[in-house]
């Protein structure tokens, strides 16, 4: 598929209904049957359907899927792609020599009459490239921002549409792949927060380059992974959760960060009453963040950090969001209110207070500090030594415009933003620009700036242009 030509729904359908290898059944809940239904109107589905279903009525979905806790859940979608495509190699065995078998299958929850809850849904494909293989498969989830439940329907077809077309046809082209599952669908009605694909012909791809892509083609704002690499979907891994977020490029991982955070997250498990059983702490990396001097984003500078990141056992986020204004109130929605804490400099404390930040907000420094420093949020400051000075920078002395004292003293009398307590002051002279200008140099004196465990990963691998060869 070119990319000055991307093909209309009808278009894909189509191609997939002609093509003589593809075929399979589809089977949706909640939102009717609105993939199926497009490769129905765009003629010659009798060579790519073999089944159509929609168990609507909890009891029916039950009898053949089991039951479940929650309908429209990753765990649901996955009982139903291993019950559909295992149908058809009983079924259809005939065919197993000439043909690529799949299974479709959705759920989704499109808004209700009321508008009072928010729509979303599971998509999901188990497919083969090529006969009497073991099949891979596909699963994304989306948000539906749209008002309209039948125009979220529509647009449930249409990504279904395109998700298998990119199975098929797209899987060597990863960005074009990732790009087009909202080809047809108007900006800003539906977001892809989750990518997972998996499978024979795919055990080189990694779902993390995946999840940046999502962020980078803008399907959405945010995407995350655990320690174990395993992409998440961001909304089920912070429902109900406390979350702790440190932001930073974390190029390279320094002891300054792995002070900040020991500190921070000794701070916050304080503030929760020592409960840390619905805690989940996050290191974030913003699209900025990971742009160089010429505009680029290098995937293999983005896996060098979340490897290190990983192995310290953290789960990374990736955003756009341009500053933490706009990631806390997600933070606040996606974890249904729970406390949001985040560890930050003070230097950037100090910047908070600076109307010029905020040029883009038609409420200006007014409007941020809503935005950041709503219901249940906590920051705490960790302390800096002033510019070329011995003058250590808390909350009691920061360089800001008088006039907004109040705004400060608001703040701590609410306990609002709290000065972290035990920073380890004899790491405040570690410049982590420098650390990498170390590295890349190859000096010895960095490995002393840097987790034992970071400095071992650089060396190994050679992270961040350190000179050597590598060990595979």
């Amino acid at each position: 598929m070119d990319e000055m030509r991307r093909l209309a729904t009808k278009e894909k359908a189509l191609n997939i209904n002609l093509h003589p290898a593809f075929y399979g059944s589809f089977a949706e809940i909640g939102a009717g049957q609105e993939t199926a239904a497009q490769f129905f109107k765009s003629g010659g589905a009798s060579g790519t359907v073999a089944k159509t279903m929609s168990a609507y009525d909890m009891s029916f979905s039950d009898a053949i899927y089991g039951e479940s806790d929650r309908y429209v859940s990753e765990e649901r979608l996955k009982r139903m792609l291993e019950k559909e495509y295992g149908l058809l190699g009983k079924r259809l065995a005939s065919r197993e020599q000439t043909t690529n078998f799949f299974a479709f299958a959705n759920t989704v929850e499109t808004t209700n009459f009321r508008k009072t809850n928010q729509g979303h849904g599971w998509l999901g494909v188990k497919f083969q490239l090529s006969p009497l293989t073991e099949p891979n498969e596909c699963v994304i989830h989306l948000v539906l921002n749209d008002q309209e439940s039948n125009w979220q329907q529509r647009a449930i077809g249409m990504i279904g549409v395109n998700l298998l077309y990119g199975c098929f046809f797209l899987s060597n082209q990863p960005d074009l792949f990732v790009s087009s599952l909202l080809d047809g669908i108007v900006s800003g009605t539906v977001e892809i927060d989750m990518f997972r694909i998996s499978g024979p012909d795919f055990i080189n791809v990694d779902n993390r380059l995946m999840s940046l892509k999502l962020v980078k083609n803008g399907l959405t704002k945010t995407a995350m992974f655990g320690p174990d690499s395993v992409v998440l979907q961001p909304s089920e891994a912070l429902y109900k959760k406390n979350a702790l977020v440190m932001s930073g490029r974390f190029r390279p991982f320094t002891k300054v960060h792995e002070d900040m955070l020991t500190t921070a997250t000794t701070d916050f498990t304080e503030e929760l009453g020592g409960d840390i059983s619905k805690m989940i702490i996050i290191s974030e990396l913003s699209l900025n963040s990971l742009i160089d001097t010429n505009g680029n984003i290098h995937d293999e500078d983005f896996i060098d950090r979340v490897n290190i990141l990983s192995s310290l056992g953290h789960t990374v986020m990736i955003t756009n969001f341009l500053d933490y204004w706009y990631l806390v109130p997600y933070l606040s929605k996606a974890t249904r209110n729970q406390l949001v804490g985040f560890v930050l400099s003070v230097r950037n404390i100090e910047r908070i207070f600076r109307p010029e930040e905020y040029k883009n907000l038609r409420g200006g420094l007014l409007e941020a500090f809503s935005l950041l420093f709503g219901t249940n949020v906590k920051a705490y400051a960790y302390p800096a030594y002033r510019n070329n000075s011995d003058e250590l920078i808390t909350s009691a002395n920061l360089n800001f415009d008088p006039a907004y004292k109040g705004l400060l003293q608001f703040l701590l009398d609410n306990n609002i933003l709290e000065d972290i307590r035990d920073a380890n002051l004899d790491l405040l002279h570690i410049n982590a620009d420098e650390v990498l200008n170390d590295i890349k140099n190859g000096t010895n004196n960095w490995e002393d700036k840097v987790p034992k465990k970071v400095a071992t990963l650089i060396k190994e691998n050679c992270l961040f242009d350190y000179p050597c060869a590598p060990n595979n």
